[in-house]
């Protein structure tokens, strides 16, 4: 899983249409995006179980540029970044949240087609698990992914902010895809 240890990871709460946002990185890229209006100990606890004896660093000029891009998102004023992330975690959840990078703005995949993506029709669980472990919410777009049947399922920032994002997306789903 690549997990570092005594990194200093470098943390703000950005405020942003109503919505309060911890961000978190080290000297490699984006670690943590957290929910809207979550806890500080929701990115705290994260980061500490996967960067073990990390050093958080309250540093709002080291975390400008991700406050920026993630603003502009909210704003409807950018589709897509580019931004260097870091994010830990297995190969397989590494390969999943890769596959959603590739999900484009407006669009939604379902669980299922992510599994087929994968070449593994019967890991949709395993995908799920992996979709549920991002740590970048919205730069890595797990919010672009809904059940089966079209309905909003699972989201770490819950289904109001999932479906806020989608709706500023114009990617709500409204009908059932299969």
């Amino acid at each position: 899983m690549n997990i570092q240890t005594n990194a200093e990871i470098y943390w703000t709460l950005l405020t942003c249409e109503n919505q309060s946002i911890h961000l978190a990185a080290s000297d490699k890229g984006l670690a943590f995006v957290g929910s809207g209006n979550g806890p500080f100990h929701e990115m705290a606890d994260w980061l500490k179980s996967r960067f073990p004896g990390c050093r958080l660093v309250k540093d709002d000029r080291k975390l400008q540029i991700y406050s920026d891009a993630l603003t502009e998102y909210l704003e409807g004023k950018c589709s897509s970044f580019s931004l260097p992330l870091h994010l830990q975690g297995t190969p397989f959840q590494k390969a999943v949240w890769n596959a959603l990078g590739h999900i484009p703005y407006g669009e939604t995949r379902t669980y299922s087609e992510i599994a087929i993506q994968f070449g593994k029709p019967s890991s949709v669980r395993a995908v799920a698990a992996a979709i549920g472990a991002n740590p970048a919410l919205i730069f890595v777009p797990c919010h672009r992914v809904i059940g089966k049947n079209g309905t909003l399922t699972g989201y770490r920032g819950g289904l109001d902010m999932k479906k806020e994002l989608l709706t500023l997306e114009n990617a709500v789903p409204s009908v059932n895809r299969f």
